[in-house]
Parts: structure tokens; sequence; C-alpha cells
């Protein structure tokens, strides 16, 4: 891992970069050198019982007693949280770098910040950690953008390096792929939704500079880091507190509509209201593009089994309906 390219990188000293590195490794073995050693354990096993399973439940229930899933299990769970608490000393050894964050930044690149406090968190994330992320997207307690600050530096621990240098990588290959898709495409608004702090969506106003390009979240922390950061790297993006059954535009205004890893977090009654609301403010031509997990039809029973693993045990409850 390379770390954070950005000015806004928390200040870190040669044992918090180890024990970042080592959280980072640790999490990456368990994910390929572990994860295929429980496939391999799972093979065997089924093929000795005389069982063939169809589904991704039937293979999470033969293996549900298994050492080896405990195992991968085990040390999945702790390095899932070991992602959060490297941070976290991160942050209470450079308190300054978050409250400069977290005071007003200055659009000096043409971005902007607008809160909303009638907007509340929705209770489906509200009261749970998802991922196993203390304080979740609203950071608890804390005040300003920490719990933004938790996530920029926490995914950068947790994706070992493969989502691009600046966390990017999803956000690149929608825009470019739209752009080549649709070479008649002259967006002139561009919305973001579930953008979080703003990772995927940076690489919309890069691909098309002409657009107006706006990030919409229901968590303040993470718009008001994601102001700070993209005003940091020179990008000018609008940043709007809403939810995404209620957003914020007249009819037909919007030319693309967006969404990366979003949905799997949403009940199937809210997947369904933002895509009503996505639909009445696309302009005619428009286009709503969504980068989301598989769905179950379209993978094996042990891929189902994995993939539904974090709706048990990393606290997404609505991964597996979704899928």
């Amino acid at each position: 891992m390379a770390g954070l390219q950005h000015s806004l990188a928390l200040q870190k000293d040669l044992n918090q970069r180890a024990r970042e590195r080592f959280t980072s490794s640790m999490r990456a073995w368990v994910l390929t050198d572990l994860a295929a050693q429980m496939q391999a354990d799972y093979e065997q096993a089924s093929t000795d019982a005389g069982e063939s399973h169809s589904s991704g439940e039937a293979v999470h229930q033969f293996l549900k007693e298994r050492g080896l899933f405990k195992w991968y299990s085990s040390l999945r769970c702790a390095t899932q949280e070991l992602v959060w608490q490297s941070v976290l000393r991160a942050i209470e050894s450079d308190p300054d770098s978050v409250n400069d964050i977290s005071t007003a930044t200055p659009a000096t690149h043409g971005g902007s910040l607008a809160l909303d406090e009638n907007v509340a968190l929705p209770a489906y994330i509200n009261t749970m950690d998802v991922h196993l992320m203390p304080g979740n997207y609203q950071g608890g307690h804390s005040q300003g953008a920490e719990a933004g600050v938790v996530y920029d530096n926490g995914l950068d621990v947790f994706s070992f390096g493969v989502m691009g240098k600046n966390l990017d990588d999803i956000g690149h290959s929608m825009a470019n792929f739209t752009r080549l898709k649709w070479p008649d495409l002259s967006p002139e608004l561009i919305v973001d939704v579930g953008c979080t702090i703003g990772h995927n969506t940076l690489p919309w106003k890069q691909t098309f500079p002409e657009a107006e390009v706006h990030g919409l979240d229901a968590a303040s922390p993470c718009l008001q880091y994601g102001h700070a950061r993209a005003e940091a790297m020179g990008i000018p993006i609008q940043f709007k507190q809403a939810l995404c059954d209620a957003l914020p535009y007249s009819d037909s205004s919007v030319d693309v509509v967006f969404s990366s890893m979003f949905l799997h977090e949403l009940p199937t009654e809210l997947i369904k209201a933002f895509f009503k609301e996505a639909h009445r403010i696309l302009r005619p031509g428009g286009v709503l593009i969504n980068m989301e997990l598989p769905p179950n039809d379209a993978l094996g029973a042990y891929d189902a089994f994995y993939l539904d693993w974090d709706c048990f045990y990393n606290n997404e409850p609505f991964y597996k309906d979704f899928r």
C-alpha cells in the first residue's frame, strides 16, 4: 500500500505505517491464501460426504461447523476490525489534521458543500456499525469530518493496493465506460448518489470536464471530508446532503445518475424508491448506471456463499437479499 496521495493524508510515524502495512498484508493473506484453503477444504469434504450443493445457503450450512471456515471467519473479522483500529490510532496521534479538516474548507477550486440539518441518517445504517466501522458513516458522537477521515484512511488499508492510487478505479472505469458506450452523450449534470467521500465521484469530473458533477450522501461527516478532499485535489465537485428517495432535483433535469457499491446497502423498498426518483430526474435519453455485486444466478453455489459471507459477519444486512 502506497498511502493516500493527497494533502489531507494523516502524518504517520514508522510504527504507524508498519501497523497499517501489517494489517493490509494480513487481510490480503486471509482473502487469498486462507480463502483458497477454505475452498479446497469444502471441495474435499463435500466430495467425501457425497454431497453436492446447489445454493450458497447450502454451502454455508455445510461449512459452518468446519474448523477452516471458523478460522477464516474469525481472522477476516479480526482483520476488518484491525483496519479501523489502526486508522483510529493514527487519528489520535495527529488530531490537528482532523481538526483542520473539520473547519470550513474554502472552495478555492469551485466546489461546494451544502449540508441539511433536516436530513437524518436512516435507521438501517444508524443502528449498526456497517462494515464493522466504529461509529459508522456518522462517526458516533464525534464532530466534524472524523468519520470521513476514518473511511478514507481505512479504505486505503482495506484495499491493499487494488483500487488505484486514489481509490477511484471504479469511478474511472464507469465514467469511461459511459463515455465509450454513449459517445454522443454530452452531460451537463452528473449526480453520484451515495457518494460517501467522493472516491468515485471525482473521476466523472475528470472524464467529463464540461459537466457539473454532484455528490450526494446522507452522512454529513463524509460529505464534509469529501469536499475538503476534492478541493485539496483541485477538482470542483458540488457535495449535497440528501436521501436517495428524495433527490433534490426537478423533473427531467439530470443527464447521468450514478452509484457505486451503494444499492446493496439499501433495503429492497428503498432501492425501488431510488430507481423511481432517478427515473423522475433524468432527462429523456439520460443514463442511470450502477456498479454493483453480481447476482446469484450468475454465480456457482460456492461463489454465492463466499460473497454472502459479508451479510452474516460484516454488518451488511441487505447484501444477500440484494443479490
